[in-house]
C-alpha cells in the first residue's frame, strides 16, 4: 500500500481558488503516519517556521498559530500556490516493521535513502498550465543527486521562460547549522538570535521583491 501525500488533492492546483503568481515547491508530506498532525502544508507548526517566515515576509504578523483557513486566505491574497516534488511513495508499507517509524520522523533523508518507487509531481506541467506563475521557490537545497534530478528541468523551464527560480533555506530546525554558523561569524551587534529571523533574513536574499 502505497504511502500518498497527505494534501495528495492540492498537489496539482486542482482546489487552487485563485491566480496564482508564486509557487512555493516543498519535498513531501506522508499521510499514514499517526504522528503527522499538519492539517496543510507546512502545518507541523512544531517543528516548521514555514508560517512564522512567510507572512512576515510580505510585511505582516507571525500565522504560526493560525488555522489551515487562514493560511489559503493568506496565499490567496498574495497569489501563492503551494505543492510538493512527491505525490506519493509506492513502495511504503504501513504494515512494514520500520516505513511506519521512517516516514513518521518526517525526513527527507529517509524518504531518499529507504525507499525506491515514487511518483512524483510534474512541476513544469503546472507551470505550463498556470502561465501567471513568474516565481518559483524550493524550500530546501539541491545537494543530493536525487533532489538535483527533480528540480533540474524545472530550473531549466525557468530560465528559458525568464522566470524567478530560487533555492531557499529550509523553514525548520535543519536551518539551525546555518544559522549557527552564520553567528559565529558575525560580531554580536550583528548577530541574529532566533532561528526565525534568520530564515527571514536569508529568504529575504532570495525573494523576487
Amino acid at each position: 500500500m502505497a504511502c500518498r501525500h497527505k494534501f495528495h488533492s492540492y498537489l496539482h492546483l486542482e482546489r487552487l481558488e485563485h491566480e496564482p503568481t508564486t509557487l512555493i515547491v516543498g519535498t513531501f508530506d506522508p499521510e499514514w503516519p499517526t504522528g503527522n498532525t499538519a492539517e496543510w502544508f507546512y502545518g507541523r507548526t512544531g517543528d516548521s517556521y514555514f508560517w512564522n517566515v512567510l507572512p512576515r515576509l510580505y510585511g505582516g504578523a507571525s500565522l504560526i498559530n493560525a488555522s489551515p483557513a487562514e493560511w489559503k486566505r493568506f496565499c490567496s491574497e498574495h497569489g501563492i500556490a503551494l505543492t510538493d516534488l512527491i505525490a506519493s511513495i509506492d513502495d511504503a508499507d504501513p504494515h512494514h516493521r520500520h516505513h511506519p517509524k521512517m516516514l513518521g520522523g518526517f525526513q527527507d533523508k529517509a524518504f531518499v535513502h529507504n525507499f525506491d518507487d515514487f511518483t512524483y509531481v510534474d512541476i513544469v506541467r503546472i507551470l505550463q498550465r498556470y502561465p501567471t506563475i513568474r516565481n518559483v521557490y524550493l524550500t530546501r537545497g539541491m545537494t543530493e543527486a536525487f533532489w538535483r534530478h527533480l528540480w533540474t528541468p524545472v530550473m531549466r523551464y525557468c530560465n528559458l521562460n525568464g522566470m524567478h527560480e530560487r533555492k531557499l533555506v529550509n523553514p525548520s530546525g535543519s536551518a539551525s547549522f546555518q544559522h549557527e554558523l552564520y553567528n559565529s561569524e558575525h560580531p554580536d551587534d550583528e548577530r541574529i538570535e532566533s532561528i526565525e529571523d534568520y530564515i527571514l533574513m536569508r529568504w529575504r536574499e532570495e525573494w523576487h521583491f
